[in-house]
């Protein structure tokens, strides 16, 4: 008899087994053999902690109209202000990445500002459930804060009902769209996995997310492979060009064990392209230490795959802890080299 999922039940598809969600035509997780493998090979030293360069951020209460402020947070946390609405991407502010609270990934740097002086968070989009992005003491804390409203992919409501009941939680699959004020929200496919614990592997769906106002358009993935570039493909077939990519960047070494679930610079900066986008800004990286390049590779290895591909470095930013990023409403296109109109973030 097949294992029961604790988290969904449907009809099965093209990425639903009736059990298991899949990448179709794609790569499973590695098996533990390979976990003790890649286990046995060194990693990279982090500092124990590292004091962020900008000073805690304070955003504004709201950006109105077609403006886009980014604020990091740390790691695929951050916070996404434009058309009046307040969203949060896979919000982490605990300690740990882990389900445990003495054990497991601990945060290098602090978030880019303390959870109570947030502005009032509309939205929270949750990309899938690893401990470094579905955080559920930060859930708690957020619900009883501002009751946002999460959406996230298939099966990861019941994660958050266990922990926290009454929270606002919509959930989508692959290619479905869902209304949010002014946003149009639409999630998309992505090659990743999911588990919370040994026994429920891809038994709730990953997903990245494009974002919709009236005049711009945003994507948003929390964690994919590059899987041949087939996400943004997708994508950009399904909408055109992006005004903004927010994309991974790291936790990709060694590449043997790492490139079917985390792309690495070079391959964000290709999903970049593909996605005809304007401005991009790379995360999930010099927060936890996940695997085993160094705290400041994944910048460095974006700085040079933007050179050897001709792409202009202000138009794609790894943001660290509490630096920010204004995209204008109007102004000069980055891609001529005219960038005045485009603020740096702040450090």
């Amino acid at each position: 008899m097949p294992k029961k999922n604790p988290y969904y039940s449907g009809p099965e598809s093209d990425h639903f087994d009736g059990t298991r969600f899949f990448n179709p035509e794609g790569m499973t997780p590695h098996g533990l053999k390979d976990v003790f493998k890649w286990k046995m090979q060194p990693m990279a030293k982090w500092p124990k902690h590292t004091e962020n360069k900008a000073a805690p951020a304070a955003p504004p209460a709201r950006v109105e109209g077609d403006g886009i402020r980014v604020t990091a947070i740390g790691h695929a946390a951050l916070l996404i202000q434009t058309a009046g609405v307040n969203i949060l991407t896979d919000p982490v502010w605990s300690e740990r990445a882990s389900p445990v609270p003495f054990i497991g990934p601990k945060r290098r740097r602090e978030p880019g500002m303390p959870l109570d002086d947030l502005p009032d968070i509309d939205l929270i989009l949750l990309s899938h459930n690893h401990y470094d992005h579905l955080d559920l003491a930060t859930l708690k804390r957020l619900h009883q804060r501002n009751a946002p409203r999460v959406v996230t992919p298939l099966g990861n409501d019941r994660i958050i009902h266990a922990k926290v009941p009454d929270m606002d939680v919509e959930t989508g699959d692959w290619d479905d769209v869902t209304q949010f004020g002014p946003l149009t929200i639409h999630f998309e496919r992505c090659h990743h996995w999911s588990a919370r614990g040994v026994g429920d592997r891809s038994m709730a769906l990953w997903s990245g997310f494009t974002v919709e106002t009236g005049q711009r358009r945003i994507f948003h993935i929390g964690d994919t492979g590059y899987d041949h570039g087939r996400p943004y493909e997708l994508a950009r077939k399904k909408h055109g060009d992006f005004d903004l990519a927010i994309l991974p960047i790291g936790a990709y070494d060694p590449r043997w064990f790492m490139k079917d679930q985390h792309q690495n610079p070079e391959e964000a900066v290709k999903g970049f392209e593909t996605l005809g986008a304007t401005h991009g800004i790379g995360h999930h990286w010099g927060t936890f230490q996940l695997t085993n390049e160094s705290m400041h590779d994944p910048r460095k290895q974006l700085a040079e795959a933007l050179e050897s591909r001709g792409i202009l470095a202000h138009r794609f930013r790894a943001l660290e802890p509490a630096e920010h990023w204004d995209i204008r409403e109007t102004g000069p296109d980055p891609r001529r080299g005219d960038s005045a109109d485009i603020h740096a973030p702040a450090v």
